[in-house]
């Protein structure tokens, strides 16, 4: 398809999970294991649930539980959240965290976005401002793909040499339990059964991490099929050669994937939704919370500045500016942390003189309602926001007291 998307990443869409009467007929092939093996390969792995159908059946179960080992690419979206109000879909949301949990065994929580990803018109438009945020999160997510896809392939690596190792390992404990002339398979069945006991003993003696072994149920399984005394022995060249690897190739790989993120650019999925969604007036966050009043002539706090002065003027101001106790004790009733309030101080102090003016009261008050109304605060005061009397261009001075007068 000639999609600029599709130039920075590879889409790949499973065939629908099966439930109910479905489920009971046979795919003519392991589905689970084809999971499995994609979830190997792949940087992210997604699962779709819908907000009004959120039964995991059989197969979903098996699905989840086909990536294990793979936890940290797994990301969960509740799609179609907009066909339940916003009662409704804290109740989902909290069901489908309870479900996933008894599915997905992580000791953290599974990152979940909430939206209504198609091109319908919302059903329930209360929780727009959540749904766009959302998306532009899982955006990021998507985007970030690429620049982190090398480290991932080297991560592999380091996987799948301390597997090769522990393998070596396992199979010349076996080899070397094994009798030279009768009773061999007795001792075959024997060693398979205590497999477990030999991965504990292997840990000890090696010091090798529990979570660097194979499944013990798969490797029983698949270990009925060999002759144990044709195993070859141990070749601890090799072992050395792998630990050789794993302690100084390794960092080398490391330290060239950032050299050579330093020189490019980083490298970001373009083009489709991810440009159409943060262009234009429709981008999200344009024109709210700090970005309010961007594109407008007049200072937009000046629309609610006649409430502010009326809190301005009871709070007896010295020379026409409130110390920082009266400014505090009013900033106080907001109930928002010390250390908002002390960042907004910050902010609103344009001349950094210990005190507010009229105007700095006003801007203080106006970052206060931003906070409230659940936007994030910025790093450095927007031009827009600052103060008409402590801007430097003093034509837009001009322009601003001729409105107001």
């Amino acid at each position: 398809m000639p999609n600029q998307v599709l130039q920075s990443i590879s889409i790949i869409d499973t065939p629908g999970i099966l439930s109910g009467e479905k489920q009971r007929i046979s795919r003519g092939y392991d589905f689970s294991e084809v999971l499995r093996w994609f979830g190997e390969r792949v940087d992210r792995i997604i699962l779709l649930f819908d907000a009004h159908k959120l039964d995991i059946s059989d197969e979903f179960s098996e699905a989840i539980k086909a990536f294990r080992g793979q936890d940290d690419k797994i990301r969960v979206v509740l799609n179609k959240s907009d066909q339940v109000d916003t009662q409704q879909l804290m109740r989902v949301y909290g069901a489908l965290m309870w479900s996933l949990g008894k599915v997905i065994n992580t000791p953290e929580v599974v990152r979940v976005y909430l939206g209504s990803f198609w091109a319908k018109p919302l059903q329930n438009a209360e929780n727009r401002r959540l749904f766009e945020a959302e998306t532009q999160d899982l955006f990021r997510d998507i985007q970030s793909l690429p620049r982190n896809a090398a480290l991932r392939k080297l991560n592999d690596l380091i996987k799948r040499a301390r597997l090769a190792k522990v393998h070596a390992y396992i199979i010349s404990y076996l080899k070397r339990e094994m009798p030279s002339l009768f009773g061999k398979e007795k001792k075959k069945e024997e060693l398979i059964m205590h497999l477990p006991e030999i991965y504990l003993i292997l840990q000890r003696e090696h010091h090798i991490s529990p979570g660097d072994f194979p499944n013990v149920l798969k490797m029983q399984e698949q270990l009925q099929h060999y002759d144990f005394s044709k195993f070859p022995s141990l070749k601890m060249k090799l072992i050395e050669s792998v630990d050789k690897m794993l302690s100084t190739k390794i960092s080398s790989l490391m330290n060239m994937i950032r050299e050579e993120e330093s020189k490019l650019p980083p490298q970001m999925v373009k083009g489709g939704a991810f440009e159409d969604s943060t262009d234009g007036p429709f981008g999200h966050g344009y024109g709210e919370g700090i970005s309010a009043g961007a594109d407008t002539e007049d200072w937009i706090v000046s629309r609610d500045k006649h409430r502010y002065d009326e809190i301005f003027y009871t709070l007896m101001p010295i020379n026409g500016k409130l110390t920082g106790i009266n400014a505090k004790k009013e900033m106080m009733n907001s109930r928002l942390p010390n250390t908002v309030l002390g960042k907004i101080w910050k902010l609103a102090d344009c001349d950094k003189d210990g005190m507010l003016d009229d105007e700095e009261f006003a801007l203080a008050q106006h970052l206060i309602k931003v906070k409230l109304e659940g936007f994030e605060l910025p790093i450095e005061l927007p031009n827009h926001l600052v103060p008409p009397s402590h801007r430097k261009n003093h034509t837009t001075d001009i322009m601003y007291n001729h409105q107001e007068d």
